[in-house]
């Protein structure tokens, strides 16, 4: 994105209210490389292909700002990685991960991986090391950084199944893990801000935050989700969770966040209700059934209900319920951004 995108972001976590709904999308390796027609591999471990790949889809659609912005990102193996887990790459799609498929039992004592050194995580800070100068000489701007949260990461190193069997099974367990999750989420958000010459926001994507019952949230997510975002004070911060489950929505103020992305299931008025009026909400068009499968036209009729749904501009961030899928066309995100110019 450029300075004035990000400006107009940082406004609206500041609770500002513009002239103009902005319009963001997440977007990253799952759309990126088929939209401009390249390897997936290639636009992971080539910074010219990246970089014009970034560069191509910031200038198609100007009136859209792309969080985090100028993404340098394996799909979601970095962190994984760093615990041994197996990573296979696809010239078509984001890479796959396999689980040690470990019980928490069998990762007492486990220290946690060093960002700075161990898996691909020191490649993806070599990466950003080596384009962001040439991101700066485009005019452009890389101001947000980005991890998988500690859930996520966890349910990626042991397998979603056993990873929530887990927590009911050996609680204590899975509080020593979770701490070490939360460690390397931290550390790794604060390793790329320190390649980076201007951070100034993080984004922080965790779904599986949403498997667990208002309860279970309390216990095993909401503490170490907090203990990441209370690491960086003064900064933008943003978290994703699409899932659909409200459960954790009246909580999300006390993490501090300024931007939420949710999933399109859930009614703008009534995620509004059960977060408080401070969190700017970003959402929530449906990515797959509308920005995908519909037509223009429906893009901007649903686009209209969400703004219409929404008492004022203050606080809302016109975006997808989630990620920008694959195969999202460009009729749909030039329709999104139509929607939010309309008066």
């Amino acid at each position: 994105m450029d300075r004035a995108q990000w400006d107009a972001i940082a406004r609206c976590a500041r609770g500002e209210e513009l002239a103009e709904t902005p319009v963001a999308l997440i977007v990253d390796s799952p759309w990126i490389p088929g939209h401009v027609g390249v390897s997936t591999i290639d636009y992971m471990t080539l910074p010219d292909v990246w970089l014009r790949s970034n560069l191509a889809v910031e200038a198609e659609f100007p009136d859209v700002a792309f969080l985090p912005g100028f993404w340098a990102e394996m799909g979601m193996a970095a962190e994984p990685s760093g615990f041994g887990c197996r990573v296979s790459f696809s010239a078509d799609k984001t890479p796959a991960i396999r689980p040690v498929g470990a019980d928490f039992s069998a990762l007492r004592g486990l220290r946690a991986p060093d960002p700075r050194r161990e898996g691909l995580m020191p490649l993806v800070l070599a990466f950003y090391r080596h384009v962001e100068p040439r991101v700066k000489d485009a005019g452009r701007v890389i101001p947000m950084v980005a991890a998988r949260g500690p859930l996520a990461l966890a349910a990626h190193v042991m397998g979603v199944t056993d990873f929530l069997l887990g927590l009911k099974l050996d609680a204590a367990a899975a509080h020593e893990f979770l701490a070490v999750t939360t460690t390397v989420v931290r550390t790794w958000l604060e390793a790329q801000a320190e390649v980076l010459s201007d951070v100034r926001g993080i984004l922080v994507l965790d779904d599986i935050a949403g498997f667990l019952s208002p309860e279970d949230y309390q216990e095993f997510a909401h503490p170490y989700l907090k203990r990441v975002f209370d690491a960086f004070p003064g900064a933008v911060k943003m978290f994703h969770n699409d899932t659909n489950n409200p459960a954790s929505y009246p909580f999300l103020s006390d993490l501090g966040i300024h931007l939420f992305n949710f999933t399109h299931l859930q009614p703008m008025a009534k995620v509004r209700e059960l977060v408080g009026p401070a969190i700017v909400l970003v959402g929530n068009v449906a990515p797959l059934d509308v920005l995908v499968k519909g037509s223009p036209e429906l893009v901007v009729a649903q686009a209209r209900a969400c703004l219409q749904s929404h008492p004022g501009r203050r606080g809302l961030i016109l975006s997808a319920g989630g990620g920008t899928s694959p195969g999202t066309p460009a009729d749909s995100i030039r329709a999104l951004a139509r929607a939010a110019r309309a008066p």
